[in-house]
């Protein structure tokens, strides 16, 4: 437990290269990966509730222990803790191995470090078929309690990539033969017209910025194109998840739309 505690400091994630994933659905998802989770802490209650789980550790090899609701409560920042917390070993995915499956689209969070907004932009990902998530620059920690449960469970279903440096990603990701595009209100091109002038039906890179104050002009001049999510009503603006499930559907629909059957996560 004492391990485990020490877990939810990022020095110590890093240094032991290993983060906690709370809840049944969470574990779940992890346990699909082979050798992902080292350990498992749960309530008698949740033992009673989650057979299935139980013996779905016990057949790889997963400890199982048993704890109290206060001592589980000091491993989650919940309010009403799920009863099931995972030790997970981080899920280690390099941008090379990304981009020699030649992806169709990849998302970049360039400096967002709303630990929800960046696990909402997981999801949404992992929803429209992107190939990876980069957490570039200043962005937060993709093992943060709060952005693993933000992704329910996408965490594990795609490569989820930190990179200190906004305009070395830009870069490397425009050297793979992708098309970056910076999502911003200020942009010349609006989604809609980016979908129809044929696009968005490019291998594409999506890039959004930060939740207060967007992308500074110097990341914005690193894009091909900087494109707008059209407001037709009186809102003044989209928050950063919104706008991200919408960019990313558009190109997701327009790669399908012109590669019929393909998977849509490699070209």
């Amino acid at each position: 437990m004492k391990a485990a505690r020490r877990l939810t400091r990022r020095a110590t994630r890093l240094s032991e290269r290993q983060f906690l994933a709370e809840g049944p659905h969470a574990l779940r998802e992890a346990l699909a990966l082979p050798g992902c989770v080292v350990e498992v802490f749960a309530t008698y209650d949740a033992t009673t509730r989650h057979r299935d789980l139980v013996e779905a550790c016990a057949s790889t090899g997963v400890a199982w222990r048993c704890v109290d609701d206060a001592a589980l409560a000091t491993l989650t920042d919940t309010v009403t803790p799920q009863g099931v917390v995972a030790v997970c070993r981080f899920l280690e995915h390099q941008i090379d191995a990304v981009l020699a499956a030649a992806p169709m689209l990849v998302a970049v969070c360039a400096s967002v470090r709303d630990p929800g907004n960046a696990g909402a932009v997981i999801r949404c990902a992992d929803a429209a078929g992107a190939a990876a998530v980069v957490l570039a620059g200043t962005s937060v920690d993709p093992y943060n309690s709060k952005v693993v449960r933000a992704t329910v469970g996408s965490l594990f279903h795609l490569p989820v990539l930190s990179a200190p440096v906004v305009s070395e990603t830009v870069a490397t990701l425009k050297g793979s033969g992708l098309s970056v595009l910076a999502a911003d209100g200020s942009g010349e091109l609006s989604l809609d017209e980016a979908a129809d002038s044929g696009l968005l039906a490019k291998p594409t890179a999506w890039v959004f910025g930060n939740e207060a104050w967007g992308m500074p002009a110097e990341e914005l001049a690193l894009a091909d194109r900087v494109v707008r999510v059209p407001i037709y009503g009186h809102a003044e603006s989209l928050n950063l998840a919104t706008a991200a499930a919408l960019c990313l559907y558009a190109s997701a629909r327009a790669q399908r739309s012109a590669n019929p059957g393909a998977p849509g996560q490699t070209r």
